[in-house]
């Protein structure tokens, strides 16, 4: 298992939280992701390699900025 840090911006609330962590999530790998609005962080857990790329844009998808921590 890796964990990857990432950036966050433009988040809220809750149902902020709920939109990256939905985003991401979908990503091939992806086991579990933690994300706090208040913070800003988002930290991604997979079973091998994460394409930051891939998670930056599906962060984007869902309406908000990523970058690598």
């Amino acid at each position: 298992m890796q964990t990857h840090e990432y950036q966050v911006t433009g988040m809220s609330c809750g149902g902020c939280e709920a939109s990256v962590r939905d985003a991401v999530t979908k990503l091939p790998g992806v086991t579990k992701t933690d994300v706090s609005a208040q913070s800003g962080r988002l930290v991604v857990t997979a079973d091998g390699a994460v394409d930051d790329t891939a998670v930056i844009d599906a962060v984007g998808a869902a309406g908000y900025s990523a970058s690598k921590a």
